[in-house]
C-alpha cells in the first residue's frame, strides 16, 4: 500500500480507470460475440464503432481493433462474394497497354 498522499491518489484514480476500462473491454467482447452469432450489417457496424472508440481510448492497441474490424470485415464480406462485376473485370482487360515513347535524342541519332 501506498504511503505518500500523491501515491495514494493515484492508486485510487488507477482502480477507477481499471474498472472504467474493463467495462468497455466486456460491452466490446459481447457486441463482437452479437455480431459474430447474427452476422446482421448493423450488429457488425455496432461492435466496430464499439472498438474504434475503444482503440482512440488506449483501451485496445490499434493494431488488435483492426484485426477484430477485419474477422468482422470478413462476416460481411461472405455474404457479397456472389455478387461480381464482370463488367469492370473485362473493361480492365480490354484496355491497350500503353505505348512505350522512345527519347527523341536517340530518335535523332538513328
Amino acid at each position: 500500500m501506498p504511503v505518500i498522499k500523491s501515491a495514494k491518489k493515484k492508486l485510487r484514480a488507477d482502480k477507477k480507470r481499471t474498472a472504467q476500462n474493463k467495462g468497455v473491454k466486456i460491452l466490446v467482447k459481447e457486441l463482437v460475440k452479437k455480431a459474430k452469432a447474427s452476422k446482421s450489417e448493423k450488429a457488425i457496424k455496432e461492435a466496430v464503432v464499439a472498438i474504434d472508440k475503444a482503440a482512440k481510448k488506449n483501451i485496445f492497441h490499434k493494431n488488435k481493433a483492426a484485426r477484430f474490424k477485419s474477422t468482422l470485415a470478413k462476416l460481411l464480406s461472405g455474404k457479397s462474394k456472389t455478387v461480381t462485376q464482370p463488367s469492370t473485370l473485362k473493361a480492365k482487360k480490354s484496355a491497350k497497354p500503353p505505348v512505350k515513347k522512345t527519347s527523341s535524342k536517340k530518335a535523332k541519332k538513328a
